[in-house]
């Protein structure tokens, strides 16, 4: 019996023209300025999304009325090569309080020339998130999801900010 397994991880990929340093800094640092301001968790809209760059640290979107979804974990940071996070979203779009029920993303930094850079951006481990998986990662894989983002930093890396 040939039975397929499902792919549990998304990958996505692109080139920006911008030292690896500055290509990881405008992804960390400037996460909020391509980060669709409608993609978050709150009741109200977002004044801004904060990626804290540490180990320990969260991505997270502050609302207008103060109100915080922190909706990722750093969990490595490593300038200007990698950073990983957990994603804790649920099939359900709601914040994932366990992380064994967490999936991950990182994205890899490496530089082409000394002012071009791929970044690869990985989201796996999805199964983790149980009962309704595959969602998470159609909604991640899909056209509003990590290629929307990628486009985005790239547009921001490209107008030089």
């Amino acid at each position: 019996m040939n039975t397929q397994v499902p792919i549990a991880s998304v990958k996505q990929s692109v080139v920006v023209e911008a030292p690896i340093e500055r290509a990881f800094k405008v992804f960390t640092e400037g996460f909020g300025s391509f980060k669709p301001a409608e993609h978050n968790l709150l009741a109200v809209p977002i004044a801004e999304t904060v990626f804290e760059p540490r180990v320990g640290g969260h991505v997270y979107d502050r609302g207008v009325d103060g109100s915080e979804c922190r909706w990722a974990r750093v969990l490595a940071y490593e300038p200007p090569t990698r950073v990983l996070l957990s994603w804790d979203i649920s099939p359900q779009w709601r914040i994932e309080t366990d992380p064994a029920r967490t999936s991950e993303w990182e994205v890899r930094f490496t530089a082409e020339t000394a002012g071009r850079t791929r970044v690869e951006l990985e989201h796996r481990n999805l199964e983790r998130h149980g009962l309704g998986w595959e969602g998470v990662r159609e909604g991640v894989g899909g056209d509003q999801g990590w290629p929307l983002y990628l486009q985005r930093y790239a547009e921001v890396v490209a107008r030089g900010a």
